[in-house]
């Protein structure tokens, strides 16, 4: 069973990250987030789960705003043609559905098979806001605090300029 929204905030308790956690009604898209959520302090950010020709999960998280061309993202990161994971495969990999991807479901990530990308601009913003596994709320933490989070999930996330 993937972690539920509870296990991922005792996880960071146990950690020693401090967070905050605002609920609020489901958004499936960033337009909705903007509207429902834009008045929340910090950045405001988007999740792609992508797979490559060779079955490489990305998991790349940018600002919100960010538009993201994928090819250019290919040459960005080193990878093969990219396209969107399935919703089948969000929820065999980081244990989301559709509009939940956040880098939190690493928590559900315990092969390490996702590569992480970080847009560097994001990682100047202090807090950052992320869906805590639901898409009915959002958390803010510090960028070093995801930075340690993601490493404890067993990940080295790489940190580019989008």
């Amino acid at each position: 069973m993937p972690a539920t929204p509870e296990d991922l905030l005792a996880r960071l308790d146990r950690l020693g990250i401090e967070t905050v956690t605002h609920r609020h009604p489901p958004v499936h898209t960033v337009e909705e987030a903007e509207r429902i959520c834009g008045d929340l302090p910090g950045g405001h950010c988007k999740n792609l789960l992508l797979r490559d020709h060779k079955k490489v999960m990305w998991l790349v998280v940018a600002l919100a705003r960010r538009k993201i061309d994928l090819k250019a993202l290919r040459d960005a990161i080193g990878s093969g043609r990219l396209s969107f994971a399935s919703p089948d495969r969000l929820l065999e990999t980081l244990g989301v559905e559709p509009g939940g991807v956040t880098p939190f479901g690493l928590i559900n990530d315990t092969g390490a098979a996702v590569r992480v990308v970080l847009d560097a601009e994001m990682m100047e913003i202090d807090p950052l806001n992320f869906h805590p596994l639901t898409n009915a709320a959002s958390t803010a933490i510090r960028p070093a605090d995801l930075l340690a989070f993601i490493r404890s999930c067993g990940h080295e996330p790489r940190v580019v300029g989008l």
